[in-house]
This record gives C-alpha cells, sequence and structure tokens, in this order.
C-alpha cells in the first residue's frame, strides 16, 4: 500500500521534526509533504507546496491565514492513506486525484496554540493571528472530524483534542532516541573545548529560544540554586534573555549556540538539573536529560508531567512553589543514582 505523509514546515531540528522523521523510516516508500523546508538534507526528499515559492516562506503567522486553503489544495495523488503529523493544519491536508477521499490519519503534537490556547504562546497574541482566529476555530474543528483515526503525543494533549476539535484520542508518545544519553559522547577537539569552558555544575535551558519556552526560569532557578546558567540553543528571544541575565544574574550565564547531538549529550550529563518550565505538549528534552541522568525541573503543568516522576527522576513545580526550595531539591541526588533512574523512566 502506498502512503503520503504530511507535516507543517520543516526546521533543522525540533521534536516534531524528529517525529516525522521517525514515521517517515517506519514508512520509508511513502512520499513527504510540508509547506517549505528549511531542514536542509536531512528529511530529503520532500516535496514542498506552493507556499515556499512565495515571499511567505518561513513567515509563519503571516502564511498562516493561506495555510488551510494551500492544504486543501494539493496536487493529485494515487495513493491509499494519508498520515498528517501536525501542530497547526497539516491535519486539514486533501491531495487531488485517487488520493482525494482516502482514508486519513492524524498525529497530532498540538491542536494549533495559536488558535486554541494563545495564553500558552506569545505569538497567538499577534495582530493577524488575532484576526483571523475566530474564523479558523470552526473550520479547524471540521476538518478535525476527517480522519479516521487520531493520535496524541500525551495525555495533556488528548484533553485539548477533546476540547477544541471534540474527537477522542489514542495517546502515543513521541519516540524518543534514549539509548546514547548515557554514553560517552565522541566530541570534535573544538567541542571538547566548548565543553571544557563550561562550569563543573549548571542549571541548564535547552530550547530554542523563543519566549513561550520560558528559559528565564532557568535563570531564575540558577539564583535561587546558587548555580550558574547554562543556555543552549538559539532563537529570536537571546537579546531579551542576555538582558535578563546581565540584570538580574552577571557574570553567572553562558550562552551556547547550536550544540551538536553529541555536545548536547556531554553538557546534560554535566548539568545538575534542567530546567523545563513552559506548558509543554509532551517534552522530548526532559526525557533526554533523564536518560543522561540528570534531573528535571518541570512544570506541573503540560506533557513533562507524564514523565518527570516527582521525587524520583525531578521535581514538578507549580507557580506557587517556592523557587529556592524546588529548584534545590531537584539537585539532591548522586549522579549514578540519578542517571539509573532517568533512564528507567526514559524508556518505560
Amino acid at each position: 500500500m502506498s502512503g503520503l505523509i504530511v507535516h507543517e514546515w520543516l526546521s533543522p531540528a525540533g521534536g516534531s521534526e524528529n517525529v516525522f522523521e521517525a514515521i517517515a523510516q517506519v514508512f520509508p516508500e511513502a512520499e513527504r509533504w510540508c509547506l517549505w523546508n528549511d531542514a536542509g538534507d536531512r528529511l530529503q526528499p520532500v516535496h514542498e507546496t506552493v507556499l515556499a515559492r512565495t515571499p511567505l516562506r518561513g513567515r509563519k503567522a503571516l502564511a498562516l491565514p493561506f495555510m488551510p486553503t494551500v492544504w486543501r489544495h494539493l496536487p493529485e495523488r494515487d495513493a491509499d492513506w494519508v498520515l498528517a503529523s501536525t501542530h497547526l493544519f497539516a491535519h486539514h491536508a486533501r491531495f487531488g486525484g485517487p488520493a482525494r477521499d482516502v482514508p486519513k490519519l492524524v498525529y497530532t503534537h498540538t491542536p494549533a496554540r495559536y488558535i486554541w490556547v494563545p495564553e500558552l504562546d506569545g505569538r497567538g497574541d499577534s495582530l493577524p493571528i488575532r484576526a483571523v482566529s475566530a474564523a479558523l476555530k470552526p473550520l479547524d474543528r471540521k476538518r478535525a472530524q476527517e480522519p479516521v483515526a487520531i493520535a496524541a503525543n500525551s495525555r495533556f494533549i488528548a484533553d485539548r483534542i477533546a476540547d477544541a476539535w471534540e474527537r477522542e484520542s489514542e495517546v502515543i508518545y513521541p519516540p524518543v532516541a534514549v539509548h546514547g544519553f548515557g554514553e560517552e559522547p565522541d566530541l570534535t577537539a573544538a567541542e571538547q573545548d566548548q565543553l571544557d569552558a563550561l562550569p563543573d555544575s549548571f542549571i541548564l535551558g535547552f530550547s530554542r529560544f523563543v519566549p513561550y519556552k520560558r528559559l528565564d526560569a532557568a535563570i531564575a532557578a540558577g539564583r535561587a540554586s546558587g548555580l550558574p546558567v547554562v543556555l543552549a540553543g538559539s532563537g529570536p528571544d537571546e537579546d531579551r534573555l542576555r538582558t535578563i541575565a546581565d540584570e538580574t544574574y552577571p557574570g553567572a550565564v553562558t550562552f551556547v549556540h547550536h550544540p551538536s547531538n553529541p555536545l548536547l549529550t556531554a553538557i546534560l550529563q554535566r548539568a545538575s538539573a534542567l530546567v523545563f518550565a513552559p506548558i509543554e505538549d509532551f517534552g522530548i528534552i526532559p526525557v533526554e536529560a533523564m536518560a543522561a541522568g540528570t534531573p528535571v525541573l518541570a512544570n506541573a503543568i503540560g506533557g513533562a508531567v507524564e514523565s518527570v516522576l516527582d521525587g524520583v527522576t525531578g521535581r514538578t513545580c507549580t507557580t506557587g512553589t517556592p523557587r529556592r526550595s524546588c529548584a534545590r531539591r531537584s539537585t539532591r541526588r548522586s549522579p549514578r543514582r540519578r542517571r539509573s533512574a532517568g533512564a528507567r523512566t526514559a524508556v518505560r
């Protein structure tokens, strides 16, 4: 049976891209589609939609009102099924030709946060998105009735699907390659120099530098615990994070840009704790941290509570939990005990 796999847009790195890659490995003969592909050769071959050939390529907020129409007018294909990996509108996908009415299955990272829970993602408060969200909600719910089956990446998202789309879904946690995080990483000389320049112990924040990822909480946790802070990743929020670091914890915050997988593994293994503060759909990086033996200080609301064992592999903290107490408790584990407990949790 031939199939078609669709995803939103493809970035060089990201949790949803990892899931898309895993799906493509399971169905190597399936044709792959996305709005635009900025992941280079990583996931090729991938077909792009017409949006990739317009000035809207990569401009998510401006392109958003046009995405539902683009997804509904994909070219003619002959296939037996469509599988959509969605966190915005990929589940709207409809091809022409024989594939037009084939069964559609959906793996849901989240119903569109911009539209359904904009309070969790400040990007949803932009004027263009707010202007169209009222019209897009009923359309999005209508399109969500088309799939023959929907999977959610966590119980947290299954509840959101029920509220937003009025559909039941089955929880299928995303695949996480945990085996390498407990092993000694193979670093280049330059990467070893980067690692050697970091403190012997530190609080870690790792993700794209965007406001809703709440990397400022890692800085606050570092201050509360008296440990230096490492922020790894990149993104448009870096200037704001640097300002917060300079004003609230001067000289104690180090930025590491675009760490490779081996360097990230080494950083995770050295960190005293990972701070994961957003209300996230699932949270792959906490699972990777636990596999490396590093405890996680996670938000008590969101998908991360389904992998972090409070008091065993980390702490789940609410807004009302004292930062100093929660941050200090999260780091009180021996490296050997943390690594074994974290690895068991990550693969359960």
